[in-house]
C-alpha cells in the first residue's frame, strides 16, 4: 500500500535521447532477451511488414496461434448477461467470434486444425481483468500480476519509468506482461534518486524545498508526458503505509493539484489522497480517480459523483494494515477498516463509479480477485464488484469496449473461473486460466 518511496519553467528540450533512457528503465525492469524467452518459451518470429507501433522497424508481431475456448459461460459485466455452453474465439490478438456454439459455428469452421481448444466445461468465462493501481518495476512484477488474473492494469508510477519499459512489450511478445497505462515518475515533493532517471529533471534537483511550485509541478508533469507516461500521479497526503508519515497532513494543496491537472492535458491524474481536505481539493482540481479516499466526507462524494471522478478505495491494502507487526500501522488499520469500507457503500450509492486496485507493488502482488471480493463485502453487488474490475475500469483507462467484456473485436484477454462471478464476488479469487493477449499465461484447467 504505497510503503516504498517514489520519492526522489520551459518545455523540455526535444533533443535529450529517450531511447538511451527508456533503455536503462528497461534494464532495471528485467526485460532482455533472455528474460523474455525464459517467461515466454518459444515464440513465434516476427513478420516483415510495416507496423506503426514502431516507426522505423520493418516488422510486425507475430499474432499468438489462434484459441477456441468452449463449453464455458460466459459472462458480460456490462449486461449481466451469461451464455451457458458458450465458445470464445480468439484470433489476430482479438475477440473474432463469441457466444452459443451454433452463433460462433462459422468461425470456428474457419479455424479447423490451427485453433488451440481450451475446455471450460463446468466453469466462468470473464473478460481479462483490470487492475487500476499497481507498481510494477520489473518483468517478474508483471508475470506475478498476470497469473492473478489481471491482464490490463493502470500503473501508480515507477521510480525509473520501468513501467513506460513495461507498456510496449504486449504489442511485440504477446503475454509477457499486462496492457499497461504507465505513469512514469510520481509527482512529488521529493523525488530521490528518480531524478537520476532523466537527463531533464536535472534542473529540479537544486530545489530546495523539493518540487512544490506550480510551474515546477507542470513543468515534471510535461517530462512524464514526453517520456510515454499516458497517464500522472500524484498526492494529497503522505502515505499511510508508513508509520512516521501522518496520511492526514496535506502535501499538495488545490493551486498545486491544479496545476498538474491542467499540465496534464488528456492524460488525467489520479491522487493519492487520505484527508478530508486533500481529497476535496483534488476533487475540485479535477483529478480523473482518487485513490484510497479513507476520510473523504459526504460533500465530497456528492462532488465526485457530479463531476465523474472516479474512486479506487485499495481496500486490501488499507485493511491489511490491522495485521501488519507494527503497532502504529497495525493501529491505523483498525481505525481505518471500518471508514473506508463506509466510504465505499457511501459512494456507490450516491453514484460514484468505483474502481478496483490493489496498490500491489513490485513482487508483493494481491490478486484482483481479492480486492473484488473486499468490495462486494464492503456492499457491492457481485456484478457491481465485477465490474469494478472490468467495464468501470476500461471506462477509467479510456479503452471503451476494447477491454472489459468480451465481444467481438475487444482484446483477446480472457479469464477462467471455477464459480460464478454473478453470485459472489469471491469467485474472482478462483482462478483457473488467463490468457493475455491471446496467450495462455497460466492453465490450471
Amino acid at each position: 500500500m504505497c510503503l516504498h518511496d517514489h520519492t526522489p519553467a520551459a518545455p523540455p528540450a526535444a533533443a535529450l535521447p529517450r531511447r538511451g533512457i527508456l533503455a536503462g528503465a528497461a534494464a532495471l525492469a528485467g526485460i532482455s532477451v533472455a528474460s523474455l524467452a525464459a517467461q515466454l518459451g518459444t515464440a513465434p518470429a516476427a513478420h516483415a511488414e510495416d507496423n506503426p507501433s514502431s516507426p522505423g522497424y520493418p516488422d510486425r508481431p507475430a499474432s499468438p496461434q489462434p484459441m477456441i475456448i468452449e463449453g464455458g459461460t460466459i459472462v458480460d459485466p456490462k449486461t449481466g448477461n451469461a451464455v451457458e455452453d458458450g465458445v470464445l474465439v480468439l484470433e489476430g490478438g482479438k475477440v473474432a467470434a463469441v457466444g452459443s456454439r451454433d452463433e460462433t459455428r462459422r468461425a470456428v469452421a474457419a479455424l479447423a486444425g490451427r485453433a488451440r481448444i481450451v475446455n471450460a466445461s463446468g466453469r466462468w468465462v470473464l473478460p481479462g481483468l483490470i487492475d487500476v493501481h499497481v507498481h510494477a518495476n520489473a518483468l517478474s512484477d508483471a508475470r506475478a500480476i498476470l497469473q492473478g488474473g489481471a491482464t490490463s492494469v493502470r500503473s501508480g508510477s515507477s521510480s525509473f519509468y520501468q513501467d513506460v519499459a513495461l507498456a510496449a512489450l504486449p504489442d511485440w511478445a504477446a503475454g509477457a506482461s499486462p496492457r499497461m497505462s504507465p505513469a512514469g515518475l510520481f509527482i512529488s515533493p521529493e523525488l530521490g534518486d528518480s531524478l537520476l532517471a532523466d537527463p531533464d529533471l536535472a534542473p529540479l534537483a537544486s530545489l530546495s524545498g523539493g518540487v512544490t511550485e506550480p510551474s515546477d509541478l507542470a513543468y515534471l508533469t510535461r517530462v512524464n508526458l514526453k517520456r510515454g507516461a499516458k497517464v500522472i500521479k500524484t498526492r494529497a497526503n503522505p502515505r499511510a503505509g508508513l508509520p512516521e508519515q501522518d496520511p492526514r497532513e496535506l502535501v499538495y494543496n488545490y493551486e498545486q493539484l491544479s496545476a498538474v491537472v491542467k499540465a496534464s492535458g488528456n492524460a488525467g491524474v489520479l491522487c493519492h489522497a487520505y484527508s478530508a481536505e486533500g481529497i476535496d481539493g483534488a476533487v475540485r482540481a479535477g483529478v480523473r480517480s482518487i485513490e484510497h479516499g479513507v476520510f473523504v466526507t459526504e460533500e465530497t462524494i456528492s462532488r465526485m459523483a457530479s463531476r465523474g471522478t472516479y474512486f479506487t478505495p485499495t481496500l486490501d491494502a488499507i485493511t491489511s494494515m490491522a495485521r501488519s507487526a507494527n503497532l502504529v500501522l497495525a493501529a491505523r488499520g483498525k481505525e481505518y477498516t471500518p471508514i473506508i469500507t463506509a466510504a465505499v457503500k457511501a459512494a456507490h450509492e450516491a453514484g460514484v463509479t468505483v474502481v478496483a486496485g490493489t496498490d500491489s507493488f513490485g513482487s508483493d502482488v494481491t490478486p484482483i480477485g481479492t480486492e473484488v471480493r473486499l468490495l462486494g463485502e464492503a456492499g457491492l453487488s457481485p456484478l457491481d464488484a465485477l465490474r469494478a474490475a472490468t467495464v468501470n475500469a476500461a471506462a477509467l483507462l479510456g479503452w471503451g469496449e476494447r477491454a472489459g467484456r468480451l465481444v467481438r473485436g475487444s482484446f483477446a484477454d480472457a479469464v477462467i473461473v471455477d464459480s460464478d462471478p454473478l453470485n459472489s464476488p469471491s469467485a474472482l479469487e478462483q482462478v483457473s486460466a488467463v490468457v493475455a493477449q491471446g496467450a495462455l499465461v497460466r492453465n490450471d484447467l
